[in-house]
Order: structure tokens, then C-alpha cells, then sequence
């Protein structure tokens, strides 16, 4: 008997945390999220697109301009290598560049909607 009592109370606990907790339907529908979804959108779509055709490219001349990616610069560094560490330079240039328009852009959107809940 109080094993079933309490079952049903911790029931009741969960229902009522559910309850209390964000309405995370509501918060997606709302014009706030969808604008900082949008934000979010016109950052990452257009940057990701940019750097999968930069690297495409890489791997395109490396399988099919071998005569060019092996050119050498100066003493044993070739254009391929050159293009290859820029593919790492490029990442990190996308990371900075992302963490600064989060911090200008989307991360002050986001404390107003938590504000908000």
C-alpha cells in the first residue's frame, strides 16, 4: 500500500515538473526562436557550401592536376602542400569567424529568449 502511494506521488512529481518545465513548442514557434533559427541559417548555409567547394576543389586538383598541385615553390614545398595546410588554416578562420558572429548575433538572441521563458 505505500509502495503504491508513493509510486503515485513521484507520478505526480514528474507530471508537474513536465509541467513547470519550457514549453518547448511554444518557444519554436515563436517569432524570436524563428529569427534566430534564421540568423543561425544565414551564417552556416553559405559558409558550409563555400568551404565544401573549397575543399572539392582541393581534392579535384590533386586527382586530376597532379602537374600543378606538384609545382614546387621553393625547395620541397609544392602547391599541393601549400593548398593542404591552407585547408586548416581555412577551418580555423571559419571557427573564429563563426564564434564571433555567435557572440554578436545569436548568443544575445538566445539570454532573451531564456529571459523570456
Amino acid at each position: 500500500m505505500l509502495d503504491r502511494a508513493a509510486r503515485s506521488t513521484a507520478t505526480e512529481s514528474a507530471e508537474n515538473d513536465r509541467a513547470e518545465g519550457p514549453d518547448f513548442i511554444r518557444i519554436q514557434q515563436s517569432p524570436e526562436f524563428m529569427e534566430l533559427r534564421s540568423r543561425l541559417r544565414r551564417f552556416v548555409f553559405p559558409v558550409t557550401l563555400l568551404f565544401f567547394v573549397w575543399y572539392l576543389g582541393y581534392v579535384v586538383l590533386a586527382a586530376y592536376a597532379t602537374d600543378f598541385m606538384s609545382h614546387r615553390l621553393f625547395g620541397s614545398v609544392n602547391v599541393g602542400l601549400v593548398l593542404g595546410l591552407s585547408q586548416f588554416v581555412t577551418t580555423m578562420a571559419i571557427t573564429l569567424w563563426y564564434r564571433s558572429y555567435a557572440r554578436r548575433r545569436i548568443d544575445p538572441k538566445v539570454a532573451e529568449l531564456v529571459k523570456k521563458r
